[in-house]
């Protein structure tokens, strides 16, 4: 391969990457050892916890990589490749073995079918969504066409931390569980419908907005970081019905929601088409 046929990998953007997989990574290497512990009897509790915690920070790696390529005019097909690769680790296996462990594991041979459902919907969609980025020439796309697999596995990690919030104190989640495996068929259903979901690529670091609203956002990211339990869980929630009342919103107020510029609006429709 000649020099100029090399891929440009940029440092920052890939470091976010790479601290994308690496969370992944570590996720799945606690939820290994949290079976290890309940085969010996004992609480895997803080274990979940901790996979828990890596893929939440997976999901803040896979917001900043994104925004430090478009922030520096670096995006890059290699960049594109290295961050859907961590995706799957991260957002497709290290949830998949959670759930499993957790509950899928109680319907055996079912288990593995629905857990590896999960996982093949979002590889395929992230190999689709690839397919869309390279058909657009490397630009990226208005709106996503059906739910991420980044917030799909917010939503299961955040949900599954506000169960373990509300069973305290036992050695494992209760009954509330079971509703993780039907939510994880859903989300892979939604991963590959036609929900159109925005990808807030108009909010970047310039973005400027009045005094008030910059401290709501201030007060709403104290707020959560004082209620980890459950507010993570209310956010990934509100994005995913949002997907559902969106077509009912004015323009003007979506506009608003989204941080789009205006004449962005006007290539909806030209989007929609490159995408069916």
């Amino acid at each position: 391969m000649n020099s100029h046929e090399e891929p440009k990998i940029y440092l920052l953007p890939n470091l976010m990457t790479a601290g994308n997989l690496f969370c992944g990574f570590a996720a799945v290497l606690r939820i290994i050892e949290a079976a290890l512990v309940i085969q010996q009897g004992g609480s895997a509790v803080t274990l979940y916890h901790q996979a828990l915690t890596f893929i939440l920070g997976a999901c803040v790696f896979d917001l900043l990589d994104g925004r430090l390529a478009r922030l520096g005019g670096n995006e890059s097909p290699f960049g594109r490749e290295f961050d859907s690769l961590a995706d799957v680790v991260s957002f497709g296996m290290a949830p998949a073995l959670l759930v499993y462990q957790i509950v899928l594991r109680d319907f055996h041979r079912t288990g593995w079918l629905i857990a590896f459902v999960y996982l093949l919907c979002g590889t395929l969609r992230l190999a689709r969504f690839n397919c869309y980025a390279s058909a657009k020439n490397g630009k990226p796309t208005d709106d996503f066409i059906g739910f991420p697999i980044p917030a799909a596995a917010g939503l299961i990690a955040s949900l599954t931390l506000f169960m373990l919030w509300l069973e305290e104190g036992a050695k494992e989640i209760g009954v509330w569980k079971y509703a993780l495996a039907a939510l994880m068929l859903f989300l892979s259903f939604m991963m590959f419908s036609r929900v159109r979901y925005p990808s807030f690529k108009g909010l970047g670091w310039r973005t400027q907005r009045s005094i008030p609203r910059f401290l709501l956002i201030i007060v709403t990211l104290v707020f959560g970081a004082m209620f980890y339990e459950w507010v993570p869980a209310l956010l990934f929630v509100t994005f995913l019905l949002y997907g559902f009342v969106r077509p009912f919103i004015s323009k003007a107020l979506r506009r608003e929601i989204e941080e789009e510029e205006e004449e962005e609006e006007e290539d909806e429709h030209e989007t929609e088409e490159s995408t069916k």
